[in-house]
């Protein structure tokens, strides 16, 4: 198939200033001949450390308090490394799964040794076990930066209850980490991130009953981050949350409800949201995080200046690479949405033959999904002065889906599976899916 290799835009004269430690570990990377890249953010030290469905007939008010985890959901910071991934099981070309050397290059998985991709192993470093901060210690961040929310009570509660709990991932923190293992509301999730995609994601860890535990390869396919995970030594391509080498190929991740916005949006939607600590074991300068290395990215990518190989014939010219795309999942159809920045906007939608409404912002610019049927009464949205309201009743909502008054106040709709990224990475790993023109 034919790439787009790797070319050498200096458009991110901040990440040629980043020269952050990968430590011994990268210096046991051996120097390559390969298509220089510039550097991605790594860890300071480098050490290891469904589809939306039906709603409940009877929904339960929410616990009180957070249920403890049971053991095997118990998070802990892994000392043993993987399985040894099994090679001789894909649904890709190895070659096209490359490891960033963090020195200026790139290896494919087929040429890679035991020593490099071990020695590269959570290079980027995962979180495994997360700490959070009360609302007013998030006033690190400005008003406008951007954070990857999870609301734990998107599905169980809906229709009459609020989202039990609010959860921040500021793009600050995650373009240096890109994963967080953790367990909210006694379920087992993972919150993953791909700053070369812009790939904001959040998946159940719990793959038929196994929970499983992710690291980060240090490896792209597509210029999206590959993980693995702990359980099996398997390789997965995060916008999509698939296996892809490993015993475990063609095994699919849960999408879950979540949106990429801004802080003062995610505050204003979930005023009791706690964010992630910059308290993290092992990191000794929490103001790395002030800083964004992926400043006018996209627009390097729509010049088509890839860091690392995309197949050519995996581009679809409807939109630039480097457009944001707000994409929904019901059961197994996809719709993407362009981010526009220039007004809010709502949208009626059917997707996998339910009813979705898609309210969009300009800040951000971002947006998030819902389904529109309550009780069987479809319901139909508009802006009005700013404010979403549905025709039907002509109450009025907010962005988190809740009723804020009028006849169905305190009604919470039940948000749909959804995801942030860029156009390129989105449609090239689902080349089939659906894209609203706007008219």
């Amino acid at each position: 198939m034919g790439l787009l290799r790797p070319k050498l835009g200096i458009f991110l004269p901040v990440l040629l200033l980043l020269t952050l430690a990968c430590s011994a570990r990268q210096a046991e990377s051996p120097s390559v001949s390969a298509t220089s890249v510039p550097d991605r953010p790594a860890s300071s030290d480098g050490s290891k450390g469904s589809a939306a469905g039906q709603p409940p007939s009877t929904p339960s008010p929410p616990p009180a308090t957070v249920t403890p985890a049971p053991p095997e959901l118990a998070l802990y910071t892994p000392t043993e490394p993987p399985p040894k991934v099994d090679t001789s099981v894909a649904n890709v070309d190895l070659e096209d799964v490359v490891f960033d050397t963090f020195r200026g290059g790139y290896i494919p998985l087929d040429e890679a040794s035991d020593q490099v991709i071990e020695a590269l192993r959570d290079a980027i470093r995962p979180i495994y076990e997360p700490e959070y901060d009360e609302v007013e210690l998030g006033d690190w961040l400005t008003e406008t930066d951007l954070v990857l929310g999870y609301a734990s009570g998107s599905g169980a509660y809906a229709y009459a209850y609020a989202y039990a709990y609010a959860y921040a991932y500021p793009i600050k923190m995650l373009n240096f980490h890109e994963i967080v293992n953790d367990v909210i509301d006694g379920k087992p999730v993972l919150v993953s991130y791909c700053p070369l995609c812009f790939s904001g994601a959040v998946y159940s860890r719990d793959l038929g009953g196994e929970v499983l535990l992710f690291g980060n390869t240090s490896a792209l396919y597509e210029s999206d981050m590959v993980m693995y995970d702990h359980q099996t030594g398997s390789y997965w391509f995060q916008v999509l949350g698939e296996s892809i080498v490993g015993p475990l190929t063609g095994k699919r991740l849960t999408l879950l409800p979540s949106m990429t916005t801004t802080w003062g949006e995610w505050k204003r939607q979930h005023p009791e949201t706690v964010i992630l600590s910059r308290n993290i074991d092992g990191l000794s300068d929490p103001s790395q995080y002030e800083r964004d290395p992926f400043v006018g990215y996209a627009e390097g990518i729509n010049r088509g200046r890839f860091f690392f190989p995309v197949s050519e014939d995996k581009l679809d010219g409807r939109l630039r690479p480097g457009d944001k795309v707000f994409a929904v999942q019901v059961r197994e159809s996809h719709k993407a949405y362009p981010l526009a920045s220039d007004a809010d906007w709502v949208l009626n939608d059917v997707v996998g033959g339910e009813t979705v409404v898609v309210i969009g912002r300009a800040e951000g610019p971002t947006a998030v999904g819902y389904l529109g049927t309550v009780d069987g009464q479809k319901l139909s949205f508009r802006l009005n002065d700013g404010s979403l309201e549905d025709l039907e009743t002509g109450s009025q909502w907010d962005d988190s889906g809740k009723a804020v008054s009028g006849p169905l106040a305190g009604v919470q709709l039940m948000a749909v599976a959804s995801r942030t990224s860029f156009w390129f990475s989105l449609v090239g790993a689902l080349p089939d899916i659906e894209l609203h023109q706007p008219e």
